[in-house]
């Protein structure tokens, strides 16, 4: 992954740059997209390019759960799982260690959640979160 600035604002810090990854280019500042369970609702790939979106924004604590890891690696990975060929951001999941305080406790070994869907037990570490 590459991040070049081409342009540095004269009054602020503002800049405006390239990042270079291995499934396309994004210039800032960009559009990205929220597919939280590794789909935009109601739009296909093809309105989101139409639309200018060059990158996904995923989220780890809800993959993992649902459709899970076993679904994500027999499909290929998460870019086959979503049909989408370009550049894909995916959080942590340490929002959820927060907005879910009541689904969970943190120990030593990580974040234990009780799932909201259905109640099972999972344990999210950093080495877990990089994983998924």
């Amino acid at each position: 992954m590459k991040f070049t600035i081409n342009h540095k604002s004269a009054h602020s810090r503002a800049r405006a740059g390239r990042l270079t990854t291995d499934h396309g280019k994004i210039s800032s500042p960009f559009f990205m997209p929220i597919a939280t369970k590794a789909t935009v609702k109601n739009l296909s790939e093809e309105e989101l390019s139409l639309l200018g979106a060059h990158i996904l924004l995923s989220n780890t604590y809800h993959l993992f759960l649902k459709p899970g890891m076993d679904v994500m690696k027999k499909s290929g990975g998460l870019h086959r799982f979503m049909n989408w060929n370009r550049p894909i951001l995916t959080d942590s999941g340490g929002f959820q260690v927060f907005s879910l305080a009541k689904l969970r406790k943190i120990t030593e070994k990580g974040a234990f959640f009780s799932s909201h869907l259905d109640g099972s037990q999972h344990l999210l570490t950093p080495e877990k979160s990089m994983e998924v």
